[in-house]
């Protein structure tokens, strides 16, 4: 029986850059950041309400690596590269609180909007994704 997820992966067109946008201006926590044999980075990160879910930053995908072919690598950087890719949702006790204190650190976030869900801003990675910073109404 499945249990859990346990990782989930954000595709990012830098690796480092998106490590400084996640743990310096999201406050996220590393939990593995090792170099792989096959060259690879595994960064995993954390956010400080879950240390049990992680965060793959995978590094934009190159032809051979992970078996990705040149027209599916193309692809996926194509789509990073124009900053389309929705990664989820992320949940924050005050959303407008929130957007204030990542405004300030020159993070891209929309203003907070009311939605039948609760109040959100929309959040860009500057590496290729995008996700929502949602304060859910009750019930959600």
């Amino acid at each position: 029986m499945i249990t859990r997820i346990s990782h989930v992966s954000f595709f990012v067109t830098d690796q480092q850059k998106a490590y400084e946008f996640y743990v310096n201006k999201l406050g996220f926590k590393v939990h593995t950041d090792v170099a792989m044999e096959n060259g690879m980075r595994w960064l995993t990160l954390t956010t400080p309400g879950d240390p049990n879910q992680e965060i793959v930053l995978m590094g934009a995908p190159e032809i051979g690596m992970m078996n990705w072919d040149h027209e599916a690598a193309d692809a996926l950087n194509v789509l990073l590269n124009k900053q389309v890719l929705g990664s989820c949702v992320l949940y924050t006790d005050d959303c407008k609180k929130t957007y204030a204190e990542l405004k300030a650190k020159g993070v891209d976030i929309t203003e907070p909007k009311e939605q039948f869900y609760g109040t959100e801003c929309i959040v860009k990675d500057g590496c290729g994704n995008w996700f929502s910073l949602t304060t859910p109404k009750e019930g959600f």
